[in-house]
């Protein structure tokens, strides 16, 4: 089963402020354990929404927003994408992972459609 593993974003992570050194560190350890037990595909983390686009469609037409983004809580700081047996070995690993930012912070797990889901 694939999944991504969101970060969401803060009001920190939006305004740019950096991880600390032992942050940046212990987010390196959990992703080398990732790496090791074969379960990272791939996973990066996002600059703030104010240097981001999203693009709105309607029929044909196509519009262009400009960020930040007003509800930070709905914004992505970071993501991975997993391989993992179920949805209990996907929480399991993020209960194992370090507080992505300083202060409360929410990790989103959403499952990706397989083709045969499409089926």
């Amino acid at each position: 089963m694939r999944v991504m593993v969101l970060v969401k974003a803060t009001e920190d992570s939006e305004k740019g402020v950096l991880p600390t050194t032992e942050l940046l560190e212990a987010m390196g350890e959990f992703n080398d354990e990732l790496r090791n037990a074969g379960i990272l595909r791939a996973g990066d983390g996002l600059k703030p929404s104010s240097q981001g686009k999203r693009i709105a469609f309607n029929g044909s037409g196509r519009t262009v927003i400009d960020g930040p983004f007003a509800e930070t809580k709905e914004v992505v700081a970071g993501f991975w994408l997993w391989e993992v047996k179920d949805m209990d070995e996907a929480v399991a690993w993020v209960k194992r992972c370090p507080n992505p930012m300083p202060g409360p912070s929410e990790i989103e797990i959403r499952p990706l459609y397989e083709m045969a889901d499409l089926q």
